[in-house]
């Protein structure tokens, strides 16, 4: 009989996100994703509660609304400023700026565009405002060691060097 997922059972899966308007996929991992079910909560909580039973080989497509996940979009967070003003170091499409505000609260901003005179930052999610489509196939469900429930994911292992003494997990 096959391991469903459940609480502290470890699986791996794969993804895709496309947008639900016109099917462009907009991120996809091909690289398993791991984590323990129930201890670290990777996802969203309905795509969490939608893998809830399923079993490698499963999968799954679930319907998101990122306004309910990230809020609205909030246009005050884009902000164009003249390039002159902006250091060479962010001066890329997708580069991340960690920004402070006065109350010393951060939050990320993306460079989303630049222009031969303006460069564009957005604080807003990159999925904010979109309805985007979440499939996920199941490649592995087993129990969780103890290890691996207190961190919520797999623990590796420290390879063996001769000569060096390993650090205790």
């Amino acid at each position: 009989m096959k391991d469903r997922i459940q609480l502290n059972k470890y699986v791996e899966l794969k993804y895709r996100v496309l947008d639900a308007k016109s099917g462009q996929v907009l991120t996809s991992v091909d690289f398993p994703l791991g984590y323990v079910h129930g201890v670290n909560d990777v996802l969203s909580a309905q795509v969490m509660a939608e893998l809830e039973g399923k079993a490698a080989g499963d999968r799954i497509s679930v319907e998101l609304d990122c306004n309910t996940l990230f809020g609205p979009r909030d246009e005050s967070l884009v902000v164009t400023d003249y390039l002159e003003n902006v250091p060479e170091e962010y001066r890329e499409v997708g580069t991340s700026i960690l920004m402070e505000n006065e109350r010393g609260e951060t939050k990320t901003f993306l460079v989303t565009r630049i222009d031969e005179k303006t460069l564009t930052i957005d604080g807003n999610h990159p999925l904010c405002g979109r309805d985007v489509l979440f499939e996920l196939e199941v490649l592995n469900v087993r129990d969780a060691s103890e290890a691996e429930i207190v961190a919520g994911g797999r623990v590796e292992k420290p390879p063996k060097l001769k000569g060096v003494k390993p650090v205790p997990l």
